[in-house]
């Protein structure tokens, strides 16, 4: 990252997101997981009092612990298919903005507890929008669902938020049922009162600090970290890899201007990816970042058999998105592959301080959206 100076030396943060999010209380469910993390993280440098709602610390390696996170907000500990534990928190917190985030998030593990992964997706939504309906001092709502929840055909085009939703795997399919949800429960409950909701789809999220089994990012850095290759199961599926920051400045660029009361907004769905040209496949992802770390390796195992089906082609339209927000990607791909690789080569050559190390990744990236005018950069 070349000579790295602290935040405010660097970044006024304060011309961020509308400074919407200082002095703010905000919930944060899902914030022990990698986007979680990175979102309470972000938050905390924007000056808000952030929150999270977690079950567990999902992983053995985790960023949320990396980050120090602990010490930096107000730590819940609870299940978001437990109604009443939720009600509790979000009633002692008292958040004036939410960011749902808390999944069950992997498509494989999906088909070997399929069960926990709908209670968890979608009980989890329903759990939380009935509990924000009766609690009027909320006043913004985003969630986050996938773009796992279009029903995906592997066409060429990108899929639009008015593309028809369902899924074949039980990720999928919950994502999509979360998705329903949300829009039935505005549509009944929600419309007509001073809380303002919208859904985000995002594509496929890479960065440091994921340490989540069978993602391509952390099986690689995990092998390669001790010198050995790791076997990749699609060589040649395509996605729309966008690093963790890309989604997140959509996340808080939507809820500024819901909070602001923009018109057009309220009960909308947005799609946040990378620009369109912005779809390499797992071989090409896997090339960039070995290229980055000296000796890896990556092969097809031999007599592999796949246990599950895994869509080979998901492409998003961010049109809306760009109309409605003014929001697109900041990022290329190579710039993405390069702060993913730095962050794990920090983290496995020195492995202290990855809090220091993420805040300026964090600055890096608000530099580089000034430079090409992000609208959530420049707009007061």
């Amino acid at each position: 990252m070349g000579n790295r100076q602290r935040a405010m030396d660097r970044v006024e943060f304060m011309i961020l997101f509308k400074d919407v999010y200082r002095g703010r209380r905000v919930l944060v469910t899902g914030h022990t997981g990698f986007k979680g993390s990175w979102l309470s993280l972000w938050l905390n440098q924007l000056g808000a009092e952030v929150a999270g709602f977690s079950v567990d610390i999902p992983t053995p390696r985790s960023n949320f612990e990396s980050l120090g996170l602990e010490q930096q907000m107000h730590h819940y500990v609870g299940d978001i298919r437990d109604r009443s534990r939720l009600t509790e928190v979000i009633d002692d917190f008292k958040p004036e903005i939410v960011f749902h985030l808390a999944a069950q998030a992997l498509v494989r593990h999906s088909y070997a507890d399929p069960v926990t992964t709908f209670e968890t997706n979608f009980m989890g939504m329903v759990n939380l929008l009935d509990c924000i309906r009766t609690r009027p001092w909320i006043s913004t709502v985003v969630l986050i669902t996938s773009d796992k929840a279009y029903r995906n055909v592997e066409w060429c085009w990108g899929y639009r938020e008015t593309d028809a939703l369902g899924g074949n795997d039980p990720y999928s399919s919950s994502k999509s049922c979360a998705d329903l949800v949300a829009q039935s429960y505005f549509h009944s409950f929600l419309s007509n009162t001073p809380t303002r909701i919208a859904i985000t789809r995002a594509g496929n999220v890479i960065g440091g600090g994921d340490w989540a089994d069978d993602r391509i990012v952390p099986d690689c850095f995990r092998a390669w970290s001790l010198g050995e290759s790791v076997d990749v199961r699609s060589p040649e599926a395509t996605r729309p890899w966008q690093h963790v920051l890309e989604p997140l400045s959509g996340y808080l660029w939507l809820g500024a201007k819901l909070f602001k009361q923009d018109d057009g907004l309220n009960g909308e769905s947005f799609n946040f990816g990378p620009d369109a040209n912005v779809n390499q496949t797992v071989a090409e992802l896997l090339n960039a970042m070995a290229s980055r770390w000296p000796g890896a390796k990556w092969q097809i195992p031999q007599g592999f058999e796949d246990s599950g089906h895994e869509a080979q082609l998901l492409k998003l339209s961010c049109d809306k998105a760009l109309f409605h927000l003014s929001w697109q990607a900041v990022m290329q791909f190579q710039e993405t592959v390069a702060y993913t690789v730095d962050w794990y080569r920090d983290w496995n050559e020195r492995n202290q301080d990855m809090c220091s190390f993420t805040v300026d990744q964090i600055e890096q990236y608000c530099l580089l959206a000034k430079a090409r005018e992000a609208v959530w950069h420049c707009d007061k």
